[in-house]
């Protein structure tokens, strides 16, 4: 199972609307721009956003080494020295663990890209802007931008990725999921942006992987957890609708098709059925699963279809 998932976790506080609009290496903070005196420390939600892109590229700067005097372990502990440095008072960058830290050229050339059109000064600005739609939800977090390889990492697994993201009970430890736990080795809860090595660069990718990280933590605060089917689409319908996820759709057609094939499964918790059902055939197949006759990222097209007032009917990508 992927180790970086355990960063999420709702924790107490009220939301933000501020934003410094100077973006260095060093982490920009975002609070709240109400005034509550001496106690606004306590009633006021931080979203403090970390720049991590370059510091990804300048991991995938150190060689790999080539056969057959392969040897990345140079990189490898300068990885994990990032993640977890000696220093207790420096950062933990944890959603770190869920890239590939023996990522190929193209990894290298889309954190270029990504860091070309200032990937991470984008991010920091959406952060900002959910901030203000989030005005009643509590929480205390750092946020940033995190590219996983899904296109050559051996072990990254898209599909399964993106369950564990989306939905943290299907694998986090229930005590672990109590209000305001937080285990003593933790320093800080995160919220991960996810940009995919087999996607393209692009602006609407950045603002979609910060907005769907907040809008679901916003639900899940409002409704919970998502176990069942049913809870995951509909948890999923709607940060993709406010997010203003442009995908995935299907048409008339298959969106009836894909209601029809569901429907025995809508309590299922299993986390076989829920890739096959949300995902498609596509997503089962990488995991031997059963082939259920579904389009590509099905589930989540009808979710999204069900969730906009207006839905678009043509055919995109993945959210």
């Amino acid at each position: 199972m992927p180790r970086p998932y355990f960063v999420m976790q709702l924790v107490n506080g009220v939301p933000i609307s501020r934003y410094c609009d100077e973006l260095g290496e060093k982490s920009v903070q975002i609070r709240s721009a109400g005034e509550f005196g001496r106690w606004g420390r306590w009633l006021t939600m931080n979203f403090d956003y970390v720049p991590m892109l370059r510091i990804m590229r300048k991991l995938h700067s150190i060689p790999r080494g080539q056969p057959p005097d392969f040897n990345g372990m140079k990189r490898f502990r300068h990885y994990l020295r990032t993640i977890f440095p000696n220093d207790e008072n420096a950062e933990q960058l944890l959603p770190l663990l869920a890239m590939n830290p023996m990522g190929k050229d193209h990894v290298a050339a889309l954190l270029d890209a990504y860091l070309a059109m200032d990937a991470d000064g984008i991010g920091a600005r959406v952060a900002a802007e959910v901030a203000a739609r989030l005005a009643d939800v509590p929480g205390d977090f750092k946020v940033g931008l995190v590219v996983c390889d899904d296109l050559m990492g051996l072990g990254t697994n898209r599909y399964d990725y993106e369950l564990k993201i989306r939905f943290p009970a299907t694998w986090i430890p229930p005590n672990w999921l109590r209000p305001g736990f937080q285990p003593k080795w933790l320093k800080d809860y995160w919220l991960m942006g996810v940009l995919w090595s087999s996607e393209s660069p692009s602006e609407r990718a950045v603002r979609e992987a910060i907005l769907t990280a907040a809008h679901r933590v916003a639900y899940m605060h409002q409704h919970g957890l998502a176990r069942t089917l049913r809870e995951m689409i509909a948890q999923e319908g709607q940060v993709m609708a406010l997010a203003g996820c442009s995908g995935p759709t299907l048409d008339a057609e298959d969106i009836a098709y894909t209601r029809e094939v569901l429907i025995p499964y809508l309590d299922a918790e299993d986390m076989r059925t829920c890739i096959e059902c949300l995902f498609g055939d596509e997503a089962g197949r990488t995991l031997g699963f059963t082939p259920r006759g579904l389009s590509p990222w099905a589930g989540l097209a009808l979710a999204l279809h069900d969730a906009r007032p207006n839905p678009a009917l043509q055919p995109t990508g993945p959210a």
